[in-house]
């Protein structure tokens, strides 16, 4: 079993209540003709997204969620993570970018954390620590 933390980031519950509330009140409309079922098709469709959609975070990479459909990108495929106004967008290192679906830019160090990343040095968590990865060693200071 891993001790991996999943951090999910979702949108405001309200809006599946709100979308909720909204398909209560259009059922009566199915009396005067099942024609109006497709009035029932979007705010139902609308509460699913806002149930759904979002994104995941853990130490192998991040998940975007839609309605549909979601994509996984590992963390050795990202560049740098850019906040952008009240959205942020992870940066693949084939240049292209990725919206991370609910994440604000205050949420930052909640999912640098959930990555097992430091937000200062960008290094995983265990090389703070004093362990070095394989192949690096660090230069000790000579007493004075």
């Amino acid at each position: 079993m891993s001790n991996q933390v999943k951090v999910k980031f979702r949108r405001s519950a309200a809006l599946a209540v709100a979308a909720g509330i909204t398909v209560i009140g259009a059922v009566p409309l199915l009396a005067e003709s099942v024609w109006f079922l497709a009035v029932l098709l979007v705010p139902l469709a609308i509460a699913v997204w806002a149930w759904r959609a979002g994104t995941d975070v853990d130490e192998r990479g991040f998940t975007v969620r839609a309605l549909l459909g979601r994509r996984t990108v590992p963390w050795n495929a990202v560049d740098g993570l850019v906040a952008d106004g009240r959205t942020v967008q992870a940066r693949l290192a084939n240049g292209r970018l990725v919206l991370l679906d609910a994440v604000r830019p205050a949420d930052l160090p909640r999912l640098v954390k959930a990555s097992g990343q430091d937000l200062q040095t960008g290094r995983p968590e265990a090389q703070d620590a004093g362990l070095e990865p394989e192949g690096e060693e660090r230069e000790a200071s000579a007493p004075a």
